[in-house]
């Protein structure tokens, strides 16, 4: 497929599926512009060629339902903060008004239709839906790496009421997709992965596709105490899956095979209960005493995983090593990100992806320090599951 910046878009009308699913308070107001500003490149090349952008986003979960709580309207000023221009907002999705203020979009303007999700249609993939929304445009962009895992109408049907000549990747849909490739692919050696999180049974898919393209594994957060556990470990309280011991195995089996180095923590900061002003003490990762549960990788551990990451040229991160929504359990996930800081200053190539880990990295100032921060969790975990996302076939049939 032809890369975004092969085309001219004089004079052209151009609809742009965006992901503007943004975090809002309870008071409705946005509370983090990621996304938005994540789109910005890709509305400007189109505006400064000479085009006029139809924007296309959904945002929360309607239900096919006007809720006047999820109008765009509340997106379209701070995106007219971010472009420098006014942004009007459709009152409907393909209907009498946006089908007029498409119609008499001026060259150089913007325009954002109502809510995708007003309409079930959407998530049903509605081939007829599709085609009403393709009829307001000449060409179509899909710059929406949050939705490409998702079969609805406006990311994996529109696509082919345009030819090749009539459609691209957007620029942060491109970067997105250039980052998931490098890790799994094309990335310089030594390749690590690091994995947190709660649960083993969300990252066996993971595991068993990232295993032959990747050099070392890190395991930290809940999950490693399945993995502590089926060695023979005593865990505490510590979370664990106790129907996933066999699987545990079974993955450091397959990453011997692999010849994958495995890394498991020594130590673990223990509490006598899950809150941040909980008793602590460090003990051995495998030998926590009844009564007290592993909340963050210990001081041994984070040695140990630092020298690993500052050895390794292409490192994917997903998910915390640790409980870091609380202050004192959070210096383990704290020091990975200073490390990966420190090799991507050497020249590593450093992916972060997966809602927790892409927070923990905000929290902590890291955003602008990796190489590439995702902005599509479930769409990256599919991505590194070796799935085919809907959104990505569609563009290149």
């Amino acid at each position: 497929m032809k890369h975004l910046d092969s085309f001219n878009f004089k004079n052209k009308k151009v609809l742009i599926r965006v992901d503007f699913n943004v975090p809002l308070d309870k008071e409705m107001n946005i509370t983090d512009k990621t996304r938005i500003l994540a789109a910005k490149p890709t509305i400007l090349k189109v505006l400064k060629d000479g085009g006029a952008v139809i924007l296309m986003t959904h945002l929360g979960r309607p239900k096919g339902e006007k809720v006047d709580s999820l109008s765009l309207e509340r997106i379209a000023g701070p995106l007219s903060d971010a472009l420098g221009i006014v942004v009007q907002c459709s009152t409907d999705v393909v209907g009498e008004d946006a089908q007029t203020k498409a119609k008499n979009l001026a060259m150089g303007n913007v325009l954002m239709l109502q809510n995708l999700r007003f309409r079930e249609e959407e998530e049903k993939g509605d081939v007829d839906f599709a085609e009403q929304l393709a009829s307001l445009g000449d060409f179509y962009i899909n710059d929406a790496f949050g939705t490409a895992h998702r079969n609805h109408a406006s990311t994996a049907v529109i696509a082919q009421f345009f030819d090749k000549e009539h459609k691209a990747f957007g620029y942060l849909m491109d970067k997105e997709l250039k980052a998931i490739d490098t890790v799994l692919n094309t990335g310089e050696k030594p390749v690590l992965a690091i994995l947190g999180g709660s649960k083993v049974s969300s990252k066996i898919t993971i595991i068993d596709n990232i295993l032959p393209a990747i050099d070392k594994l890190i395991i930290g957060g809940g999950m490693m105490f399945t993995f502590i556990k089926a060695q023979g470990g005593q865990i505490g309280g510590s979370i664990v899956e106790d129907d996933k011991l066999d699987l545990a195995l079974e993955i450091l089996e397959q990453a011997k095979k692999h010849n994958v180095e495995v890394h498991l923590p020594v130590d673990v900061l223990a509490a006598d209960d899950f809150n941040n002003g909980a008793k602590t003490q460090i003990v051995d990762v495998d030998k926590i005493p009844d009564g007290w549960q592993g909340l963050d990788i210990g001081p041994e551990s984070i040695e140990k995983f630092k020298e690993v990451i500052l050895s390794s040229k292409t490192i994917l991160w997903n998910g915390p090593v640790g409980v870091f929504e609380f202050e004192n359990f959070a210096k383990g996930t704290k020091e990975l990100g200073v490390a990966i800081d420190e090799a991507t200053r050497a020249g590593a190539f450093s992916l972060v992806g997966g809602g927790d880990s892409v927070a923990a990295v905000k929290q902590f100032g890291f955003e602008h320090k990796m190489s590439y921060v995702s902005t599509g969790g479930g769409a990256m975990l599919e991505s590194l599951e070796g799935v085919k996302l809907p959104g990505v076939a569609a563009m290149e049939a």
